[in-house]
């Protein structure tokens, strides 16, 4: 009998210790900031005392515009979507589904993008960035050098094809010198040949994956194992001649050097 009566009294107690929890949650903050008031924060629009505030208002403006445009850039006007895109293929042609998983193919297409990019981010950073963050030029000034060996990188990348297709959509004339040529239209030329090219590689990295699959699927239906997924019989072999060969040295090589 007092077993039954101790079990009953925990179950009254339940809905009690929940009350008091809830409760407990939202007195804490009025006991903790019960003598203070609670912290507020708020943005605004204010007069510029002097005009080095309204330089520095807009350099930040500036500055959190970049960041946000931060990731097409780097996307659109590197080495990234060739990397990426050829990563990608490989892994397909491998048919191992998820591994690599996307997460360690973005970081090893940064990372090489990064290598590849890194004289053109250093010639950026000694012409242009540090002279402006001594002042020696003006922000204006620092984003015409900045442009600089950014164009010639992809001017370098695109084919004269691409480019005249954006020219002629353009009906702004020929120009006489590739100086001349706007980023609005070197950007969009040099993405569409970024696409071609990592398509091409693409293509030749699945001619031997599919040469397995066809030798494998062949001796599988000569011996009548036609419920056999070829696949999976064909993917061990996959792998065994990509380790073989060094696969990861020379794709990584090959694109690498394809941007020399």
């Amino acid at each position: 009998m007092s077993l039954k009566i101790s079990a009953s009294n925990n179950f009254m107690h339940k809905p009690l210790v929940k009350y008091l929890i809830v409760a407990g949650i939202f007195l804490l903050p009025i006991a903790i900031f019960g003598q203070n008031p609670l912290p507020k924060f708020s943005f605004g629009v204010e007069e510029a005392t002097s005009p080095n505030d309204f330089v520095m208002t807009m350099q930040i403006v500036f500055l959190i515009t970049i960041l946000s445009l931060a990731p097409s850039i780097l996307i659109m006007m590197t080495s990234f979507t060739r990397i990426v895109i050829v990563f990608h293929f490989l892994r397909s042609a491998l048919a191992t589904q998820t591994v690599p998983s996307n997460q360690i193919l973005i970081g090893l297409a940064l990372f090489t993008t990064v290598f590849i990019m890194k004289p053109v981010i250093t010639e950026i950073n000694d012409a242009a960035l540090q002279p402006y963050i001594k002042e020696e030029i003006t922000q204006q000034e620092a984003m015409d050098i900045a442009v600089v060996p950014i164009k010639a990188f992809m001017l370098k990348q695109t084919r004269e094809h691409d480019l005249s297709l954006f020219i002629e959509l353009q009906n702004s004339g020929q120009p006489s010198s590739p100086d001349e040529l706007s980023m609005f239209t070197v950007i969009p030329a040099f993405i569409i040949c970024e696409l071609k090219t990592a398509f091409q590689i693409g293509f030749l990295l699945y001619l031997p994956m599919m040469a397995i699959d066809m030798i494998v699927a062949s001796v599988l239906l000569s011996m009548g194992m036609m419920m056999l997924p070829p696949v999976m019989i064909s993917m061990p072999f996959k792998l065994l001649l990509f380790v073989l060969v060094d696969g990861w040295y020379l794709v990584v090589e090959s694109l690498v050097k394809g941007f020399g």
